[in-house]
């Protein structure tokens, strides 16, 4: 465990943030016993002139005028910092040696920033956290005062997407060479990481459960009027991580079944053919709060994950969601979700997945049993055994040194 110490979190995602974040929840863990500084994602000029309307935005530019704190206290243990500097949006620059220099600049405003909250909140010897984020930190384990230690937590293949390859294959290898260890949330992004640095290791994922009241909840009143069996999936609906295929598949050969898809979509999702599908139900997004009241409802739940290099390594976090309620769910097979085996039908083709949809139905026809098991299994994956198991590697390490 990890005890007494003062921590520096940097990453990709803000606490403003409006989905969930295995950032958060691990900065809000790790603020148990050690004092947490929780550095948003400062703002970069394209963002400030794009997204000016934007809620975040407006904050942060509140905050580089000065019209709030930058430093803002969630807990007595647990603080955020807006920094009050503007980086240069460098992304596109395509010669290696000038977006270093242009990196290192913005690395530089940023560093000075985090000194001076750091100082402020009085930490010394600080532990460096950078989550997924291997250009606005690249430089920081050098450029913060007093750090001599640095984890860096990979819980997405980033590299694989467009944004990020020119210069991010390059330089997350370099960070996780660098780093004192490499945390991550599935066994394949630890054996990737382990290229790089030996000291990588799965250390799990945790989830954010709420509790099943001892009545179910009334169903949502947009679930009412659809035919049973409810089919359905809870999250994001982005093309570049669900098979839209695949959904338009199912549907298409279980006309009677009714398919849920409950969440934000994006613009393939909006102009997908699934919209012309009249079992096809999207709900649209729905408080954090609510979610669970759509779950309980639904007789199997779906993870038709695309399979690609930013989703083969995935933690999918939605499973746990499904499992915590006694769910049968059917999901990709992929080895992130192999730990999975004993609880989840795993499949790959279409073919399989509505077969595998069919078994799930007969099995809650059949008055399975198994709901209790997979949510005793669910309930084990907390963000406490997360953080203890970070600890403990980082422990170990400690006193080999």
């Amino acid at each position: 465990m990890i005890r007494n110490r003062h921590i520096i979190v940097v990453g990709l995602q803000p606490w403003d943030i409006g989905i969930g974040s295995n950032c958060k929840n691990m900065a809000l863990e790790l603020s148990r016993h050690n004092k947490v500084l929780y550095v948003n994602r400062a703002l970069d000029r394209i963002t400030a002139l794009r997204a000016g309307n934007d809620a975040k935005t407006q904050r942060r530019k509140s905050s580089l005028k000065g019209e709030t704190m930058d430093l803002q206290a969630v807990t007595s243990s647990l603080y955020t910092l807006d920094p009050r500097t503007v980086l240069e949006s460098i992304n596109k620059v395509p010669f290696p040696f000038l977006f270093d220099l242009l990196n290192r600049m913005n690395n530089k405003r940023l560093a000075r920033e985090i000194n001076s909250a750091a100082a402020r909140l009085g930490f010394s010897n600080p532990l460096l956290f950078i989550d997924n984020d291997f250009f606005r930190a690249f430089y920081l384990p050098e450029l913060l005062n007093g750090v001599t230690e640095t984890i860096y937590y990979i819980r997405d293949n980033l590299t694989s997407q467009p944004y990020f390859k020119r210069h991010g294959v390059r330089l997350e290898r370099q960070l996780m060479a660098k780093a004192t260890m490499v945390a991550a949330n599935s066994a394949f992004l630890a054996r990737y990481a382990r290229q790089y640095n030996d000291h990588s290791y799965d250390i799990g994922q945790g989830c954010e459960f709420g509790t099943v009241p001892a009545v179910p909840p009334a169903m949502p009143e947009d679930l009412r009027q659809l035919p049973r069996p409810l089919i359905g999936y809870v999250g994001a609906l982005i093309s570049s991580r669900l098979d839209i295929g695949l959904i338009e598949h199912i549907a298409l050969a279980k006309p009677a079944y009714s398919i849920v898809l409950v969440g934000p979509e994006d613009g393939t999702f909006s102009a997908s053919k699934l919209h012309q599908l009249p079992n096809v139900h999207f709900l649209g997004s729905k408080p954090a709060g609510m979610l669970g009241d759509y779950i309980s409802q639904f007789d199997v739940c779906l993870n038709p994950q695309a399979v690609n290099e930013m989703t083969i390594g995935n933690y999918p976090r939605k499973i746990d969601e499904y499992l915590f309620f006694g769910k049968p769910v059917v999901a990709t097979d992929t080895e992130a979700m192999r730990m999975f085996e004993d609880y989840v039908y795993l499949c790959n083709g279409a073919g399989p997945y509505v077969e595998a949809i069919d078994a799930a139905l007969e099995e809650q026809n059949n008055g399975s049993s198994l709901g209790g098991q997979r949510k005793q299994f669910a309930l084990s994956h907390t963000w406490e055994n997360c953080i203890a198991a970070l600890g403990e590697k980082f422990s170990a390490l400690n006193k080999l040194n």
